[in-house]
This record gives C-alpha cells, structure tokens and sequence, in this order.
C-alpha cells in the first residue's frame, strides 16, 4: 500500500495534473487532503488504474477526504504560458480552493513553484508513492477525461473519447485530415511534418 504521509504534518496535500502530453483540450489539477487515519488498498497512480477502478475510487476519495478540488488550464493559456507554467498554475489554484489550507505540499514530479509560504517538496513518482498524490491524480484523470468525453460529441471525428487529446495515430490522421478545432494547443507539434498542417 502507498503511504498516507511525508511531512508527519496532518494537513497535508497531494497535488497532481492530467493532459500534459495531449495535442487538445485542458491540462488538469486536483489537489487532496486525505484525513490521518485514510486507507484504501486499490488507489494507486491513475495511470496503473483502469477506468472502471478510478471511477469507482472518485465517489470514495471525495468523500472521505478533507478537502479537495480540481482546476482545468485551458488551450488558450497554455499556449500563452506554455505547458509546463499552465500545469503548475493548475496545481496552484487546486491549492488555493482547499478548505482547509494544507500546512505542507506533496508535488507529483520535480517541478513546481513555491506557493505562498507553505512548504513543499517535489516527489518524482509521487503517484505512485504517497496516497494523497495518487488520489489527486485519480482526480485530475477522471474529471479531465470528463470533459474530453464530452468535446467529443462535439468534434467526434478526432475520437476523443477514446484518446482523450492524446497523440495516437488516429487524432494524428484527423488533424491531417480535418485540419484543428478550438480545442487543440496551438504551441504544440500537432503533426511530425509541420508542413501538412494549415492553421
């Protein structure tokens, strides 16, 4: 099983992000504070997880932790302040809606920016390590996925309620085919051969 703590603080919070690597739609965060006593066998980093486990594990996360939340960045800003700043600000404002403010700050990684005052520490593999990191990241997966399901019905040619933005073969051909929607990052190569795709 993960463990539930790093600092020995009680509030502290596990922070995470989704969408990273996709050619559209939003990078997504959550943020959790799981209470000192919290203990789940199945919850892992979501990307060990099936579907079906991390649907079933959301219900259960949110209503036993303390607090949590989760903020979407979308393509707009991300192609404004680059992928990597629009993650750590989607970390951030997950931060700033918690209720209780954590005392400390365990990061998925090995970037991030401080935030307030409060102390932090990146933990690269987090997800896989530390409960309240995992559970973030279970969050910020099922909510992102969330929104891609429903984009899709409106660009449903790109299939992105089976790839959820992300770079496979088939999103590729539809770029190349259809050209880009509102929903794609404009700063990322959407295509290996820049040349095929009229903006």
């Amino acid at each position: 099983m993960l463990q539930l703590n790093y600092s020995g603080l009680d509030l502290e919070c596990g922070t995470d992000e989704a969408g990273r690597g996709c050619l559209a739609g939003p990078v997504t965060a959550a943020a959790v504070i799981l209470p000192t006593h919290f203990k789940n066998q199945i919850l892992n980093d979501s990307k060990q997880l099936s579907e079906k486990k991390r649907d079933s594990l959301l219900p259960i996360i949110e209503a036993e932790a303390l607090c949590f939340s989760y903020t979407h960045i979308y393509q707009e800003e991300i192609d404004t302040i680059n992928i990597l700043n629009a993650s750590i600000l989607a970390m951030q404002k997950s931060i700033a809606k918690l209720q209780p403010a954590p005392e400390f700050i365990i990061v998925d990684g090995n970037k991030f920016k401080p935030y307030k005052n409060i102390p932090h520490e990146t933990i690269i593999k987090g997800d896989g390590k530390f409960l309240s990191i995992a559970a973030a990241s279970v969050l910020a997966k099922t909510y992102r996925d969330k929104y891609m399901n429903t984009i899709h019905e409106e660009f449903p040619m790109y299939n992105w309620k089976q790839n959820k933005g992300y770079p496979t073969k088939e999103h590729r051909e539809a770029i190349r085919k259809y050209g880009i929607t509102k929903y794609h990052r404009k700063s990322f190569k959407l295509l290996p051969s820049q040349l095929a795709l009229e903006v």
